[in-house]
Parts: structure tokens; C-alpha cells; sequence
């Protein structure tokens, strides 16, 4: 199983995400939040194999939380799903650890195939 966590401050992108990947076999949702702060509290505590993540967010930025969950061992997979996929912004999400980067407008429908893509964990 790969469980999964989405942190994106629209309830409405959470909401479709979630409804999307409900379908896709092997792939169970384990959280979903809009509050950076909480997302890497539950993070830690959850231990998720994948985490979708939005950059910008009130208070604090997706990469900084990249940066933060990065540190721990083992790392969750970290999709960035962002509406600014700007050259600036995919070199600092790489280089902090993001595993894809994905434009939110025009890559969406990638994140079922990536998760799809990812080794199944021994997490149930």
C-alpha cells in the first residue's frame, strides 16, 4: 500500500486530489491538510510513502516544509504540485529534495501514474 498525504492550502484542490486518487488501487490517503504547520507535525507522526505538496501557502512555504520533512529518515516521496512551475522554483524543490514537480494546470492527472509508479511499501 501506498499511503499517502496532501498538503494544499485550496480545500478544493485537497478535495479532487483526494476523490481522484480514492480510485487508484494501492494508493490510500492517510491525511490531507491546508496548514504547513500541521502537515509536518502529522508527517512525522504518520509516516507517509508519498507526500503531495503545494508551494505556496499561508505562513509557511511547501518548501520550506520539503526542507523540513527531508531531514527525517526514511523521507517520504515528495510530489510538488504547484501553479508556479517556474524554472526558479523547480531548481530550489530539487535541490531540496522534491522527488517530481508538477504544474497543478497542466500535470495533474500525472499524479495517479507517479504514485502508480512508486515501489508499494510494506505499510498497511
Amino acid at each position: 500500500m501506498r499511503n499517502v498525504y496532501v498538503v494544499d492550502d485550496s480545500e478544493l484542490v485537497r478535495e479532487r486530489l483526494i476523490d481522484m486518487l480514492s480510485d487508484v488501487e494501492e494508493v490510500r490517503i492517510i491525511g490531507a491538510t491546508g496548514d504547513p504547520e500541521e502537515a509536518m507535525a502529522e508527517i512525522r507522526i504518520l509516516n507517509p510513502h508519498a507526500v503531495i505538496l503545494d508551494i505556496r501557502m499561508p505562513g509557511k512555504s511547501g518548501i520550506e516544509v520539503l526542507r523540513e520533512i527531508k531531514k527525517d529518515e526514511p523521507s517520504p516521496v515528495v510530489i510538488i504540485l504547484t501553479n508556479y512551475p517556474y524554472p526558479q522554483y523547480q531548481k530550489e524543490c530539487t535541490e531540496a529534495g522534491a522527488d517530481y514537480f508538477l504544474n497543478k494546470s497542466t500535470e495533474f492527472n500525472k499524479i495517479a501514474k507517479v504514485l502508480r509508479g512508486l515501489p508499494v511499501n510494506g505499510q498497511d
